[in-house]
């Protein structure tokens, strides 16, 4: 109980987008653990989420389905919950998807990249402005290593990562003077679902993966979404009530480190 009051997230309302899977849902169910009130914005409906239950018996969550692209439902979905709650306390943008989409796609696709991956981090922080303000709440948004490395075939989603951590930036100092503290997560290599679809589509996995790993200084393993989750709840918690404008980087030292350590 001590290290709940201690984080402060107890009876705090945070929607999380892209809370359904990977690293959303591990952020999700810690909030839940917490005694926070996280609530899921996501394009997968909730019948069909894998959500298995551990110890904790934790409950599906409020739960809203909607495509982040489509401004009119996110918008319907945000008075839903302010006239539920009244309140937001919390946003942490997270949904994304590394599509490919590289110098070869059309200009219209890399369009579609950046609608996809970046536009609904402005959108939703947009829409919960008000309430952010009134209650000097804490953004985090999930970025990506790929903005700071590069990857490759990657156009899109490399920009619209680029623009994630720019706006953290931006959005920091802009909402300084209200109180708001503005943060980014930078994993690197993480075993979300996705991720392992990715793995699977080659023809030796193990190999492909082994080849990733070994890249990795520490441990030479992926990271795991409940890592990332954790750093994303220190970040809205009162543990980091001080820190704004600033990118925490869990990869492993994937991003930094120099490559002959592994």
């Amino acid at each position: 109980m001590g290290l709940k009051l201690e984080l402060g997230l107890k009876d705090k309302v945070i929607l999380v987008s892209g809370g359904a899977s990977g690293i959303g849902k591990e952020i999700v169910k810690k909030l839940q653990v917490l005694e926070a009130i996280p609530i899921v914005f996501d394009k997968l409906e909730r019948v069909e989420a894998t959500w298995e239950q551990g110890s904790n018996d934790l409950p599906l969550p409020l739960w809203f389905t909607v495509d982040l692209v489509e401004e009119g439902l996110c918008r319907n979905a945000v008075y839903e919950v302010i006239d539920r709650f009244g309140r937001v306390d919390g946003l942490v943008n997270n949904a994304g998807v590394n599509d490919s989409v590289g110098l070869v796609s059309s200009p219209d696709q890399f369009r579609a990249s950046i609608e996809a991956n970046l536009t609904h981090y402005f959108t939703m922080t947009h829409l919960c402005l008000d309430l952010l303000k009134k209650n000097k709440a804490a953004i985090v948004n999930i970025g990506s290593k790929v903005s700071f490395t590069g990857q490759g075939n990657t156009s899109g989603y490399a920009a619209s990562k680029g623009g994630i951590t720019s706006l953290t930036r931006e959005w920091a100092a802009d909402l300084a003077s209200f109180g708001i503290r503005v943060n980014a997560v930078i994993p690197g290599e993480v075993m979300t679902p996705m991720y392992e679809r990715w793995i699977n589509s080659f023809e030796s996995p193990k190999e492909k993966l082994k080849e990733i790993t070994k890249n990795i200084p520490l441990e030479n393993r992926m990271t795991t979404s409940s890592e990332v989750a954790m750093a994303a709840i220190f970040l809205l918690s009162k543990w980091s009530s001080h820190t704004t404008g600033q990118f925490l980087f869990v990869d492993g030292g994937y991003s930094h480190l120099d490559r002959s350590l592994s």
